[in-house]
């Protein structure tokens, strides 16, 4: 399991021969970062001075927030291991027997099967990435002014979680034939980009209000 690796082995094995563990892996690593960042931020708020001054909507706010990114932050871990899962069940299947006819159609489609899976996981990290501003728009508006650049690195990679895994999903969706599921899919992973970047946007303006 990646998680389990010291930093040195994970990126000792990342920049291997090996194609996997490979970008998808490094998207949902950068989405986890993110996550642990926010709640490191919230983690030297609660209990402080200004964390006192909040009204209770915002205190409330921000202990939602300690909790998930908490939570979030080994999500991603778990996710970082099943793209790497999924990479390697699609590798599988282009091994299957083609010597017949039979065996022909059902490697096709077990590689169609394959490639749907390893679309899904980064699909699924770009969109729960997406719902990490949510947490990190808090973490700048409400938390530890100290750490607030903190929660602009936070920002930026949860962006590049996003954009990572959409190239990944992207890459897999050109070998899929189904076109009605790829079309579907091109558009939310647009709309996810752009509502992406509007996010990063306005949390970083708060940043650098404050530098």
């Amino acid at each position: 399991m990646l998680d389990t690796k010291t930093v040195r082995e994970f990126i000792g094995e990342l920049g291997s021969n090996s194609p996997a563990p490979g970008g998808g892996s490094v998207a949902a690593l950068c989405a986890s970062l993110s996550s642990a960042l926010a709640s490191m931020v919230f983690n030297l708020t609660v209990g402080k001075k200004a964390y006192e001054a909040l009204n209770e909507e915002e205190k409330a706010l921000v202990n939602k927030y300690l909790e998930v990114s908490g939570r979030e932050k080994d999500e991603f871990l778990d996710l970082m291991n099943e793209d790497t899962e999924a990479f390697n069940e699609l590798m599988a299947a282009f091994k299957m027997p083609k010597d017949t006819d039979e065996e022909k159609a059902a490697r096709s489609s077990k590689i169609q099967l394959g490639y749907k899976a390893a679309t899904q996981v980064p699909l699924k990290v770009a969109r729960r990435s997406y719902e990490i501003y949510e947490g990190i728009l808090v973490c700048v508006k409400y938390g530890n002014k100290n750490a607030i650049s903190d929660g602009g690195v936070a920002a930026l990679l949860a962006q590049s979680a996003i954009e990572g895994a959409i190239l990944n999903v992207k890459i897999n969706l050109s070998s899929i034939k189904d076109e009605a599921y790829t079309e579907e899919i091109r558009s939310e992973l647009k709309k996810l980009s752009e509502d992406g970047m509007k996010k990063q946007k306005e949390i970083l303006a708060i940043v650098n209000q404050h530098m």
